[in-house]
């Protein structure tokens, strides 16, 4: 993320959403609060498209966990602005004072296809669904990659994956460098039982346990787990049989 210009962005929005009193002239008097957004209602929708998308990135829960007065139409945005500048003006500043600068998980930064069909599940504290939501996502965009709606999951993985030539109907995967050696082989080997541990451990749990919510950090490792899966495939080749 370009924090400068996400920054920016935040900024200019706080101060278009400023409030303020129409002036008593021409002998009106306002009594109470008329307060309005100093900039035109046009302009603060527009700017709202793109600090949505930032806040999206920097405070994922917003939506729910920033309070709605029910007054003011801009009222949650705006403190949500003002978090956010909060957050990206200090955030190394907290990580070290509070002692722990370890590196951290992106999920803006995963796979589209992990992060992209978990997005709205995750944002409204639907963990468990966002996962599942990521890893029925995977196994799509891979049918979709060898043309094939007859297998899935670990048996799809495995087919797609295997040592075996390619069969009409029956394309293979190659992940990018494999040149068909001993190290090669071991790759898709390793992808295949990889993706079989992701849907047996992750996937299964997650729509068959769906009352009881999974801890966000619990589900954000998941959901990494399943983004490494997703950059092998969308990084493998696909080879099909020749036509006769």
């Amino acid at each position: 993320m370009d924090h400068e210009w996400a920054l920016a962005e935040l900024r200019s929005f706080i101060q278009m959403t400023s409030l303020r009193q129409p002036s008593s002239t021409g002998g009106v008097v306002f009594l109470g609060d008329f307060a309005t957004p100093v900039a035109p209602t046009s302009e603060i929708i527009a700017a709202a498209q793109i600090v949505e998308k930032i806040l999206d990135r920097v405070l994922p829960r917003w939506r729910t966990e920033v309070p709605d007065d029910g007054k003011e139409r801009w009222a949650r945005h705006r403190q949500a602005a003002i978090r956010a500048v909060a957050e990206l003006e200090r955030q190394e500043e907290v990580a070290e004072r509070l002692g722990d600068n370890a590196p951290t998980i992106s999920a803006g930064g995963m796979h589209p296809w992990a992060w992209e069909a978990a997005r709205s599940l995750w944002q409204s504290g639907h963990y468990r669904e966002a996962v599942r939501a990521a890893a029925v996502k995977i196994n799509a965009e891979t049918q979709n990659k060898v043309s094939r709606r007859d297998v899935a999951e670990t048996d799809l993985f495995k087919q797609a994956y295997s040592d075996d030539d390619p069969q009409p109907g029956k394309s293979r995967l190659r992940p990018e460098g494999d040149d068909g050696g001993k190290t090669a082989r071991s790759v898709r080997r390793g992808i295949a039982a990889y993706a079989e541990g992701c849907f047996a451990a992750i996937r299964n749990p997650a729509s068959h346990d769906a009352l009881e919510e999974a801890p966000e950090q619990t589900a954000l490792e998941q959901l990494a787990a399943l983004s490494v899966l997703a950059r092998w495939i969308d990084g493998s080749s696909v080879e099909s049989a020749q036509p006769q």
